[in-house]
């Protein structure tokens, strides 16, 4: 009998992995493509060549010019960031933060392993940390899926520290490669500072992930309201006009936050709405960054 990941990678792949292979690409915006460049020798200098390759060492040594010659690697190394936390559970069932937070890991693995790329994954929560390393192949999707799972069943809850979360990416990644965070951006820390030092190391793609429940406080008398993260409720009036005008303002300052430290890393942030169809979120995606890039 086929397990969750199974039904689950076989219904993306005929959903959406084949309406979106050969574009998501389109992520990757730098020119420099591959995790690293590999130093292959040495030839003499010709004019036009660019002298910040010099060799100084050898040139001094043969006294004559002499170039360092480098080869880029031909495969781009993709980490998918996947944050496991508490609130990342919110949503109705079937369709939470974390079930698309997983369909969207499964195609990014699935699409970017089918052009030869290595696809690993760090899935954090605080206090919990699980890394599978890259690979290209469709059972290492599953691998990649069922870790997934397990993560949904062990989620603790804790407050997420982003911070903790970007700085653990960013000593996983020890070679340049394409991260893809996964996350709402809900918790602590001061994520912005890490941010940044892993964006001048590789080039960082945010997926935020976000339920209709972060933004909206529905309009039903009397409610209990849960802080996700940390399990802490109070009893509000969710008709109380002062409440919804204080509750919006807290949104728009959140997500105001959130856009100004993307842009000072230099990291573009995409939202993937829980209710929005995962293919059409994905090809936006790939149009805005190639819009970004032009």
């Amino acid at each position: 009998m086929a397990t969750a990941p199974e039904r689950l990678l076989l219904r993306l792949e005929w959903k959406v992995v084949r309406r979106l292979d050969g574009r998501l690409q389109g992520m990757h915006r730098t020119a420099h493509r591959g995790s690293g460049i590999d130093f292959t020798g040495l030839r003499a200098y010709s004019d036009g060549d660019d002298a910040r390759h010099i060799d100084w060492n050898v040139t001094a040594r043969l006294d004559e010019p002499h170039l360092r010659v480098f080869t880029e690697e031909r495969e781009l190394t993709v980490w998918l960031v996947c944050d496991r936390s508490a609130s990342m559970a919110a949503g109705r069932p079937g369709r939470g933060k974390h079930d698309v937070l997983a369909e969207l890991a499964l195609v990014l693995t699935r699409l970017f392993g089918r052009g030869g790329n290595r696809v690993g994954a760090l899935l954090f929560d605080s206090g919990m940390l699980r890394v599978v390393p890259p690979g290209t192949s469709r059972r290492h999707a599953l691998r990649i899926g069922a870790e997934l799972e397990r993560t949904a069943e062990a989620r603790g809850g804790v407050t997420t520290d982003l911070a903790e979360m970007l700085d653990a990416a960013g000593r996983l990644a020890r070679r340049r490669a394409l991260v893809v965070v996964l996350s709402d951006f809900i918790g602590d820390g001061d994520w912005e500072r890490s941010l940044q030092r892993l964006a001048r190391r590789h080039e960082v793609v945010a997926l935020r992930i976000v339920d209709t429940a972060d933004d909206v406080l529905p309009e039903a008398g009397l409610i209990v309201v849960e802080d996700a993260e940390t399990g802490e409720q109070l009893v509000v009036d969710s008709a109380d006009p002062l409440l919804r005008v204080r509750f919006r303002a807290a949104v728009d300052a959140r997500d105001a936050r959130l856009a100004a430290g993307m842009r000072r890393a230099g990291v573009p942030v995409h939202r993937i709405d829980t209710d929005r169809d995962l293919a059409e979120a994905l090809v936006e995606v790939v149009a805005r960054t190639r819009d970004r890039s032009a």
